[in-house]
């Protein structure tokens, strides 16, 4: 399996897109400013205690308050609030707590009445981003993530993935972590840890620590609902989790996120560092890869299969439903329960795909085209529980009932991811009435005019639908040659397939939007 990411910087914002065997697979949007990713640590301030729902409300500077339940208090958030006081009211320079002496367990049936009071100050860390109406959800049973371990303070415990199967590896990294971690610190030991020496692990470590630390320094002086730590940029946070051998390519189109990641990859593996690259093509990166009209195809109420069979996708405020077709079909006709057998695989790999490039998250109900043999029923469930396996998030599946139906809980951590790909009427923009194309020219010479001749600007590129490229670029004395003559200047004409047909842009020599 070859793996690529592709990542994207634009004024709004940086999508990255990670790509398995050529096919987008996950699609990652990270806004300018996102200060509530998950990972983020915040010094709240207790709003609004809410005995019956065994929670509270918390200020961490979001317009919706923040939702903090006793389960996610963690155990030893007694001691977190003794060191927040502590460190805020004196000189505490105790950072690595080993002089710090912890308070008892709270009580895992008891009432958050009995632990928080409103206003208290509690650093807290961003579990679920904001989605739709609800603020964040917070916990703050506190973890820092490295690539090999996790950092867990107020702890002692070493904890090893289960997905590390051997016995013998399983023994040997909590040695290495046991003569390695500083006291009252827990591990957790990620999956990538296997096979891992010990140099890497202590630097993994030591990282985290000196995370910790800069957490430890910040918490006196922060002010209250603002951030002590952020996570790192999203890149280098899928790169931390997911790179591995099987990655050929990181193709970036912005300096300054290039540097970042090579940076960033140079230090978590060294011999990878040479497969980031920086993309300096003159069409948009989305688009030289392919990946433009990968969104385009998968995204939206129906999606194709290659076979000839489709998915209808719906949203529900409560619930996902996916929708098996056969279509148009006809493999084997002499056998319809084989028919539905192939349709249904298929449909259950575009699904685990489509579930990890929306990031749908909460229930998720699938309806199969009906199977009436036990055996093929459970060879569907087993192809689609392989096939999920590729999924970072945590879910669970259950097998198909009586009715064909498939029902999958996927953790939601993040917005789901929702790309409109119905494009505005190119006529009536989206109006329903008519413009007249015959000025369309009219409006772009305009523009032109005013922005060479009134604001002096050099180097320009004109940006329109590749129908409009082609009028403009048309003939011996071509409408762009015209230009040339008149202006003593040459503009370049760059045609964006994603453009709808009367849709125009100017863009400076520096490559930023001219605003009109």
């Amino acid at each position: 399996m070859v793996k690529e990411l592709i990542i994207n910087s634009t004024p709004n914002g940086v999508t990255i897109a990670l790509l398995q065997d050529k096919q987008l697979v996950e699609l990652n949007k990270e806004q300018v400013n996102n200060n509530y990713a998950v990972g983020d640590i915040y010094l709240g301030r207790i709003k609004k205690i809410m005995p019956g729902l065994n929670a509270a409300f918390v200020d961490v500077g979001y317009e919706k308050d923040a939702f903090l339940h006793y389960l996610d208090l963690g155990p030893q958030v007694q001691t977190l609030l003794k060191l927040t006081k502590v460190a805020r009211n004196g000189n505490f320079n105790d950072y690595l707590l080993s002089n710090f002496k912890k308070e008892n367990d709270i009580d895992k049936a008891g009432k958050i009445s009995t632990v928080l009071t409103k206003n208290t100050l509690l650093p807290v860390q961003i579990a679920k981003e904001p989605i739709s109406t609800k603020g964040p959800r917070l916990s703050s049973d506190l973890s820092i993530a490295g690539r090999f371990v996790v950092l867990v303070p107020f702890s002692d415990v070493i904890s090893i993935s289960k997905k590390i199967k051997s016995n013998t590896e399983r023994t040997r990294l909590r040695k290495i972590v046991e003569g390695i971690k500083p006291k009252n610190f827990g591990v957790i030991i990620r999956t990538v840890s296997e096979k891992k020496g010990v140099a890497e692990i202590q630097k993994d470590i030591l990282d985290l620590v000196s995370k910790w630390e800069s957490f430890m320094k910040k918490l006196p002086t922060t002010e209250p609902s603002k951030r002590i730590l952020g996570e790192m940029g999203r890149a280098s946070t899928i790169l931390r989790d997911i790179l591995n051998a099987d990655f050929t390519h990181v193709h970036v189109n912005d300096p300054a996120i290039y540097e970042e990641v090579k940076s960033y990859v140079h230090e978590i593996s060294p011999e990878m560092e040479k497969i980031v690259k920086l993309y300096k093509g003159k069409e948009p990166i989305f688009e030289h890869f392919g990946i433009e009209k990968q969104i385009k195809g998968s995204f939206g109420k129906t999606v194709n299969l290659a076979g000839g069979a489709y998915l209808v996708v719906e949203h529900t405020e409560a619930l996902h439903v996916i929708d098996v077709n056969s279509g148009n079909r006809t493999a084997n006709p002499e056998n319809q329960e084989e028919n539905a057998l192939q349709v249904n695989k298929e449909a259950a790999k575009e699904i685990a795909r489509q579930l990890r490039l929306r990031d749908m998250g909460g229930i998720v109900v699938i309806d199969f085209i009906d199977m009436h043999k036990a055996p093929n029923r459970k060879e569907l469930f087993d192809f689609l529980k392989a096939e999920m396996n590729h999924d970072r998030a945590k879910h669970t599946i259950l097998p198909p009932s009586k009715f064909g139906l498939v029902q999958i809980t996927r953790q939601r951590v993040r917005p789901e991811m929702n790309i409109v790909t119905s494009e505005k009427c190119p006529t009536c923009d989206g109006t329903g009435e008519i413009k007249a194309s015959i000025v369309l020219l009219d409006d772009i010479e305009s523009n032109l005019d005013y922005i060479l001749n009134e604001q002096a600007e050099k180097g320009i590129t004109l940006c329109v639908h590749p129908y409009i490229e082609a009028f403009i670029k048309k003939g011996l004395f071509s409408k762009q040659f015209k230009w040339f003559f008149k202006y003593n200047q040459w503009v370049k004409v760059k045609a964006i397939s994603s453009y709808h047909l009367t849709e125009f842009h100017f863009l400076s020599s520096k490559e930023e939007e001219i605003k009109l």
